[in-house]
């Protein structure tokens, strides 16, 4: 019998694969990052051949480092980040680069289809906004400004796929995806599971480019890859997989991930929750003989969490390392009354200005750079405070707890922030990788590597608990702070990135 589970975990700034035994314990990882290429403000890009090759390459290093051939995986689970837009041709090359869920460019044909009257119509089938972040107004952006490409895809040419399905037809031959990324292209109607001929006319897309839509726990394929063929069994955008990762399993409970960016997730079981400023997108899908049973979630996304820290010492230079920012943080009793505002992309959940920008406020001759360091990190908990105060009024839901994971929350001045600010307990598990465990556990699932949900429940494991210990008027005069802060950020380009 199989020992292990390989998760692909195809993330924005690299390419990493991790070896899972059955206890859901890291049996290796191997990690490689990739350029990020900006050709011009608020544009990002990335060569999908470079993400296939770092991809491929961490996976095979992977399996040498456990000492293991394909004939140990029972399964192979792929997660991504989402949004994300490639298209190619049959043979597998590339149009163009991919364009990143993090890229404004499509913010002018976003405003044009909200003048139409349009958002209505996409919010109710898709759960979204209509924002530059989601991939169908980047499908539109390729087809009408790479030569040749609108005529090649309606001649049945072209493929599109968010990364998963690039890295499925890489590994299998397969053009597919599953629920999770087919719910964050614009175009899949994710309460009656198709993709929706109105939103593709809106945006004059051919049907034949889109990928077939599978359950996120269930056989896509087969890849012989790595030697003997080796089922790929589960996918799921790398959001939705880490609350599965969490075991999330019942109604009401949620995650946040700190990673480039910040995502909450909330499962809301089979409920059809019509969300205010928040996205309802599907949690997973398991197959099941008598139809796939799909769960759904309400989410925040936050365009900049980690990717401020990383600002910190790319650009300015405060900090040598990330692992720097929580010593220099913790030198200083508060932040001095400074706040930084990290909207260099806009602003997401639940605020959704593509135009707002990044800013410092209250700074004083006495500000120095560990009050800088230290309002960075309180403004990513300050970010995750608004989308939790705006799942709990959607959801009707109070949290008891929020569980976190993510790179970031290896911080323990973040999340103890984090804590003092939401007021309530922050519970981070044993295992931080929670993004490439659900990819795991999906696959796992699918081939019988784990028997049900409650035996991937058992694997989860708490590493510490950080309790509130800021006194709640403190609490309320901070946040205050942050919300004028935000306000004045707002609105400030007049033509988004």
């Amino acid at each position: 019998m199989a020992d292990f589970v390989l998760a692909l975990d195809q993330g924005t700034s690299s390419s990493r694969a991790i070896v899972f035994d059955h206890a859901g314990h890291i049996v290796v990882s191997a990690q490689q990052p990739f350029e990020q290429i900006y050709p011009q403000p608020g544009w990002v890009e990335h060569d999908p051949e470079e993400i296939w090759q770092t991809q491929l390459k961490t996976a095979q290093e992977a399996l040498k480092q456990a000492k293991a051939t394909a004939e140990d995986l029972a399964a192979i689970g792929i997660t991504n980040q989402r949004e994300t837009t490639v298209i190619w041709d049959r043979d597998g090359r590339p149009i163009a680069n991919a364009i990143v869920w993090q890229d404004r460019r499509t913010a002018p044909l976003c405003e044009e289809l909200r003048t139409k009257g349009l958002e209505p119509l996409f919010r109710a089938r898709t759960g979204l906004l209509l924002d530059p972040y989601f991939s169908g107004t980047k499908i539109k952006w390729l087809l009408d400004k790479v030569d040749g490409a609108r005529a090649r895809a309606e001649a049945g040419e072209l493929m599109f796929g968010t990364v998963d399905s690039w890295l499925l037809y890489r590994l299998t031959g397969l053009h597919a995806t599953d629920y999770t990324n087919a719910s964050r292209t614009l175009l899949y109607n994710i309460f009656d599971l198709r993709w929706d001929d109105e939103l593709l006319a809106a945006l004059e897309l051919p049907r034949g480019i889109l990928p077939a839509v599978q359950a996120s726990c269930g056989l896509f394929a087969e890849t012989s890859l790595f030697g003997k063929s080796v089922p790929v069994a589960g996918i799921a955008g790398d959001q939705q997989a880490a609350l599965f990762g969490q075991a999330a399993f019942e109604r009401g409970t949620a995650k946040n991930t700190y990673g480039t960016g910040a995502f909450c997730l909330m499962n809301i079981g089979q409920r059809k929750v019509a969300s205010r400023n928040l996205l309802t997108t599907i949690a997973w899908g398991i197959a099941r003989e008598r139809g796939d049973q799909v769960t759904y979630a309400l989410e925040g996304s936050i365009f900049i969490a980690g990717a401020a820290v990383q600002w910190l010492r790319d650009e300015l230079g405060i900090i040598s390392t990330a692992v720097e920012s929580q010593e220099l943080a913790m030198s200083v009793a508060d932040s001095n009354g400074v706040y930084i505002v990290p909207a260099f992309v806009g602003l997401g959940a639940p605020h959704w200005d593509p135009n707002a920008r990044g800013a410092i406020f209250g700074l004083t001759r006495g500000a120095n750079r560990a009050h800088l360091v230290r309002a960075t990190l309180e403004a990513i908990a300050f970010q995750t405070c608004d989308v939790i105060e705006a799942v709990e009024a959607d959801s009707g839901v109070t949290l008891s707890e929020l569980r976190v994971d993510g790179g970031a929350a290896a911080n323990d001045l973040l999340l103890q922030i984090q804590a003092d600010l939401l007021g309530r307990d922050v519970v981070r598990p044993a295992v931080l990788e929670t993004t490439a465990l659900g990819a795991a556990y999906l696959a796992g699932l699918a081939s019988g590597f784990w028997k049900d949900t409650t035996d991937v429940s058992k694997n989860w494991r708490i590493d510490r608990r950080f309790s509130p210990q800021m006194a709640a008027d403190r609490r309320d005069e901070m946040y205050a702070g942050w919300k004028r802060a935000i306000q004045l950020v707002r609105g400030w380009s007049t033509q988004s990135a």
